[in-house]
């Protein structure tokens, strides 16, 4: 992906005129970022990561692409920030970078997101060899993320995981009136397993004009 801004949304690519049924406030984080903007927001994680410690040694590894970390931590201070870039294929993109201050120092999360034959494709990590598909879906305000497929890409092999073996990634983003914050609920669960890893909570965000560099 090119780090040249575009000028759309993935988000609208795949839902089409249903993105103007989210709440006001959201449409700003899934609208199209203006050329030469980003968009910066900071809040806290009500809680981050998982107890089951056996599951950390594999996470440590994923840490080190800054995908997911190995921690279950509560009350995390955080920051996210999105750019407009374009993909290979020239369609608008996002990439995002959000950065955890966990008690132990800052760790960074971050991925970048397209769309692609009517799904959202977020591609994990500073490799971005991890490949999540979602479908979208826009109700009461909120959108709704539901992984349909995880891929691990290797050059130009891409080896899909059996879905009665992966995992299942769910995401919720809402805005709540009476806090005037955005929220996110994001979970990872597996078959026969339960709940993998989670983070959830809320922050105050907004679009700046000509920070691109920043």
């Amino acid at each position: 992906m090119s780090t040249a801004p575009g000028d759309g949304s993935p988000y609208r690519a795949v839902v089409g005129g249903a993105l103007d049924g989210l709440h006001p406030r959201l449409r700003a984080y899934f609208g199209a970022i203006p050329v030469g903007s980003l968009g910066r927001g900071e809040g806290v994680f009500d809680v981050v990561g998982t107890p089951r410690r056996w599951l950390w040694p594999a996470l440590w590894l994923l840490g080190r692409q800054g995908v997911l970390f190995a921690v279950w931590q509560r009350d995390v201070p955080f920051t996210v920030v999105n750019r407009p870039i374009v993909d290979a294929a020239g369609r608008p993109a996002v990439a995002a970078e959000r950065t955890f201050h966990l008690a132990g120092g800052d760790r960074t999360m971050v991925d970048a997101i397209t769309a692609d034959a009517g799904e959202l494709v977020d591609f994990l990590g500073r490799s971005r060899r991890l490949e999540a598909r979602f479908e979208a879906t826009v109700s009461d305000g909120a959108l709704r993320l539901r992984s349909t497929s995880l891929a691990l890409r290797l050059g130009p092999w891409r080896m899909r995981l059996p879905r009665a073996l992966s995992p299942r990634v769910g995401l919720v983003e809402r805005f709540d009136d009476g806090s005037g914050r955005q929220q996110v609920s994001v979970t990872i669960d597996a078959p026969l397993v339960g709940r993998l890893y989670e983070y959830s909570g809320s922050f105050h965000y907004g679009i700046r004009v000509g920070e691109a560099g920043s």
